[in-house]
């Protein structure tokens, strides 16, 4: 293991052989949101971006939740000091959440490496949102799901109005988004917002092997099939395609194409290098 430097507690960073871990770190506050935080994904994420043995990316919480979202309490607090201290304008609060936003949730929706989500419990608004930047989600069997947004007459931030519907469609994002219900993880699991359940005990360590079962994979081919899906839901049809041929040519010419098809022949598994 390797710690990787997010220049506060409140974040937490490391690697597990070819997978980066990160962890919201406030239990104490069930990990809910923090300028540190933002602050240390803004540091770690660019170092794991160019990382070339950090085959997939972990985000998850310590403590038994993921994130519950932006510190409520807090938006209280400032509430009832507004009146004794000098306002935040509409603009400066504005351009503070669009720089935060593409911080974290931009930043994680363009790392190379696959990114999972792994819910060990309460994942509720900006910090579900943050969890929907990621291309995969795993939940423990405890875990609740919830937006949140509307319970606090929130709009919703960090990419949930253009990731929920693309995960679950137009209708389906505007009742979890309008209603909030609190979702089980199997609830979840049935409306593909995540991809599997695994079971309490033991949710750490099986979820840590999930990802390394998906870093056992050739990282070239995951990352160029990443691109490939993210610019889909974008382009048209020619342009999907033309970008196809160049990524199929690219990873049939990698050591690692070479690898799988002589262990598929010689029935054996591969063994990827990420060359």
């Amino acid at each position: 293991m390797t710690t990787l430097d997010t220049g506060t507690n409140d974040l937490l960073a490391r690697t597990e052989g070819h997978v980066a871990v990160i962890s919201f770190n406030r239990p104490e506050a069930r990990n809910a949101l923090s300028d540190a935080m933002y602050a240390g994904f803004d540091r770690v994420l660019p170092v794991i971006a160019t990382d070339p043995d950090i085959r997939v990316v972990m985000i998850t919480g310590e403590g038994g939740a993921f994130c519950a979202g932006g510190d409520v309490k807090g938006f209280a607090a400032s509430h009832k000091s507004a009146g004794t201290s000098r306002p935040v304008s509409a603009e400066q609060g504005i351009n503070r959440l669009r720089t935060i936003q593409r911080q974290v949730s931009l930043a994680i929706r363009r790392l190379p490496q696959p990114v999972v989500a792994s819910f060990p419990g309460a994942a509720a608004g900006a910090g579900l949102s943050i969890g929907f930047a990621a291309d995969l989600r795993i939940a423990a069997e405890r875990a609740i799901i919830v937006t949140a947004f509307a319970n606090i007459g929130a709009s919703g931030d960090f990419g949930t109005s253009w990731f929920l519907p693309r995960i679950v469609g137009e209708a389906k994002a505007k009742e979890l988004m309008f209603m909030s219900p609190r979702l089980s993880a199997r609830d979840a699991l049935s409306m593909n917002i995540v991809n599997a359940v695994l079971p309490n005990e033991g949710y750490e360590e099986a979820a840590l092997s999930w990802c390394h079962e998906l870093a056992s994979r050739a990282p070239v081919a995951l990352q160029y099939i990443k691109q490939n899906i993210n610019r889909s839901l974008e382009v048209p049809l020619e342009t999907a395609l033309d970008a196809e041929a160049v990524a199929m040519v690219r990873t049939m010419g990698t050591a690692d194409h070479r690898e799988a098809s002589t262990a598929f022949v010689e029935k054996r598994p591969a063994n990827f290098t990420g060359s």
